[in-house]
């Protein structure tokens, strides 16, 4: 039995990594086509076009593992039974869960891998391969522009809904990490505002996790809403409860998609899911992150059977079923992630739903053709 697990293994493993490596290669290209022309005119050299990619090669894992599996699994499984070796293998006794058993522990072990990546190593290729990309454009623009501000951003927001604060900068430039045009307003639980903070400059201490502005005035309100107290200054004013990294602001500017799993958690613990569409869709990403591992067990229950069954017919019959299925769930998935994003349905059920329905309809079709 260990010899038939052993070679069950490693035919599919031989699969899963021709699958796998070539397509890694086609999304490689995909954003070559798209990105290295901005790359060329950033002025990057060929040695830095090879590091960025490098950085960003781990991040295309997530998403390429599951079609490679699927791939993998229906024309490992295809071939033996199209060779009448399960046929022989059923003769011999063998159910078909057992003769999967190898199969099933792969699916398990690429779920393992597929967590870790997207816990542990996609967060640090995502972070690393945007700031090298950064950093190029910004030494681009510093060369183009000598007299100009490189990274400047215009009009940050951010809402810190835990400590019932909104920020309006005019422009904050990324390079000096100077802030021009800072409006912050502070409010209670009834929505009223309890102070406001407006300065000309501003910016941020990394090392004491403080705000220091100038040249601006605080206005402070009643319980009532109704301006209390103006209390203007002129030199850099240390502000100690204004915590908000800008660092975590400019990063929330970007798509849910294009978080880290740790930078999606840090900004729903300062502004948690609820009503704010923009915070629905980091918390739907989370929840959808935290699941996708699962998908690698679905894949297993929707191959075999089809590939076992199909065969009575057409090899490509059960192919094409079993990858039909495996659209629909991505389409039922971007359905319930839209309602998520609009607040429909609770971010974990919208995250979470879609894979444990197609997770249990796997499992029966695997059942019934066992």
């Amino acid at each position: 039995m260990r010899l038939l697990d052993r070679y069950l293994l490693l035919e599919w493993l031989k699969a899963l990594g021709l699958a796998l490596g070539a397509t890694l290669a086609v999304l490689l290209l995909e954003d070559m086509y798209g990105n290295l022309g901005d790359l060329v005119s950033d002025g990057a050299h060929p040695r830095e076009v090879v590091i960025y990619y490098g950085l960003l090669l781990p991040s295309f894992l997530p998403a390429v593992l599951p079609m490679s599996q699927l791939v993998s699994l229906l024309f490992i499984v295809g071939n033996l039974h199209r060779n009448l070796e399960v046929t022989a293998m059923r003769a011999a006794g063998l159910s078909l869960w057992r003769i999967a058993r190898p199969l099933w522990l792969g699916g398990v072990v690429l779920a393992v891998v597929l967590a870790w990546f997207d816990a542990v190593v996609v967060p640090g290729a995502v972070t690393a391969a945007r700031n090298f990309r950064d950093q190029l454009h910004h030494q681009a623009e510093k060369q183009h522009h000598p007299g100009g501000d490189a990274g400047l951003v215009l009009d940050l927001t951010y809402d810190n809904a835990t400590a019932r604060r909104r920020w309006f900068i005019d422009s904050y430039s990324s390079d000096t990490r100077i802030a021009h045009g800072v409006h912050i307003y502070e409010f209670n639980a009834k929505g009223l505002d309890t102070r406001t903070v407006l300065a000309y400059e501003g910016h941020f201490d990394p090392a004491s996790n403080h705000w220091v502005l100038s040249r601006g005035r605080e206005m402070r309100f009643d319980d009532t809403g109704s301006p209390m107290q103006l209390i203007p200054f002129t030199a850099e004013r240390t502000f100690a409860e204004f915590s908000d990294d800008p660092a975590r602001m400019l990063t929330l500017r970007q798509s849910a998609g294009n978080l880290s799993l740790d930078e999606l958690r840090s900004a729903l613990v300062q502004a948690p899911a609820g009503g704010n569409p923009a915070m629905d869709a980091y918390a739907v990403e989370y929840y959808s992150i935290l699941t996708k591992p699962l998908i690698c067990l679905l894949i297993v229950g929707l191959a075999v059977p089809f590939a076992v069954a199909g065969i009575r017919t057409s090899p490509a019959v059960g192919a094409s079923k079993a990858v039909g299925l495996f659209f629909a769930y991505y389409i039922v998935s971007g359905v319930s992630t839209h309602l998520g994003n609009q607040h429909f349905l609770p971010s974990y059920l919208a995250a979470g739903l879609p894979i444990f329905v197609m997770l249990g309809l796997s499992l029966w079709l695997f059942r019934r053709a066992a």
